[in-house]
């Protein structure tokens, strides 16, 4: 236990057969459960589970029947979590790459100051940019930006990091079933839990890379997919906290916005190749051009900085 309250660690594993028992010996002894969630791998990763139950009494192996993806995969260790009413649910990855010496700041702010959510931030650490492989920190650093624009937490970076820690109260008012399955878990989660009105704090946690992982992660086609996926999140949540739950004029900033912009952008692109191409263009049309673009900027901008006060009360 830790502060009184119980904690169950998720540790969802897809083929880890040579780093899954480095992962659960690291684990400290005041976590009460751990549940091993099998992605249906093709390797020895489950039988190195049972190997280890054995010897810990603490350790529960859940295996899919079929590859579903690491989101589901956690939202399965949840819901085990759930069952048995731990207070806390802590997420770490097969593969070693979780500092079990960074679980208990993880743990804290969940267990003892009651805040709903707590996730890692490598970027936090000095040396993040020498230690993380330098396209991952960039794709990293892109997909934090607009996670931040589709979640209303503001305040997160590192938005890719799955170290977290999560309450049984937090769990129990976000649909598990509904969360992306795969890579965009954590973004969707950040999402969601907002929506929820949960509070979520950044904590600072070292980078581990290059202990013999193998990472699944394509970041071209993930950047992409993930990009599209915060996309639908982001009018979801603008849907669902601010015309049905609670009316605010920032739907209408986000809105002439998204309208005004494009229209100033797309509309100076033709303007500008037309210049090259067939000759000058009226100064009309120009400044015209111009107009949408700085009007939209300043509508999306205030929709932002609306959308930040609305949210400052979840900064936890």
């Amino acid at each position: 236990m830790f502060n009184d309250k119980t904690v169950s660690v998720v540790v969802p594993a897809y083929n880890e057969e040579n780093l899954i028992r480095r992962t659960l010996q690291s684990i400290p002894d005041w976590v009460d459960h751990i549940f091993v969630v099998d992605d249906s791998s093709l390797d020895q990763t489950a039988a190195r589970v049972r190997e280890i139950m054995g010897t810990d009494p603490r350790v529960h192996l859940v295996q899919h029947a079929e590859n579903r993806g690491v989101g589901a995969a956690i939202c399965t260790g949840y819901k085990e979590s759930l069952k048995i009413n731990c207070d806390v649910s802590v997420v770490m990855a097969g593969d070693a790459q979780m500092d079990p010496a960074d679980l208990p700041a993880i743990v804290e702010p969940v267990a003892k100051e009651g805040v709903d959510y707590a996730k890692g931030n490598r970027l936090f650490h000095g040396e993040a940019w020498n230690l993380i492989p330098r396209y991952r920190y960039i794709g990293n650093a892109v997909l934090s930006l607009l996670t931040k624009v589709a979640s209303g937490y503001w305040q997160i970076a590192d938005s890719q990091c799955g170290y977290t820690a999560i309450s049984k109260r937090a769990l129990e008012r976000v649909d598990l079933d509904g969360i992306y399955p795969r890579y965009g878990m954590p973004n969707d989660m950040l999402v969601q839990l907002n929506i929820a009105n949960c509070t979520v704090r950044d904590v600072p946690i070292r980078p581990v890379y290059n202990i013999g992982e193998r990472s699944g992660i394509r970041v071209r086609k993930v950047l992409f997919t993930i990009s599209g996926l915060l996309v639908t999140r982001f009018f979801e949540r603008l849907m669902e906290k601010y015309v049905i739950r609670d009316f605010h004029p920032l739907i209408f900033f986000y809105t002439l916005g998204l309208i005004a912009f494009p229209a100033g952008f797309i509309t100076g692109l033709y303007l500008f190749f037309f210049r090259i191409v067939q000759g000058p263009v009226s100064t009309t049309s120009a400044l015209f051009a111009t107009f949408l673009i700085i009007t939209g900027l300043q509508f999306l901008l205030f929709a932002m900085w609306f959308d930040m006060e609305y949210n400052k009360h979840l900064k936890g």
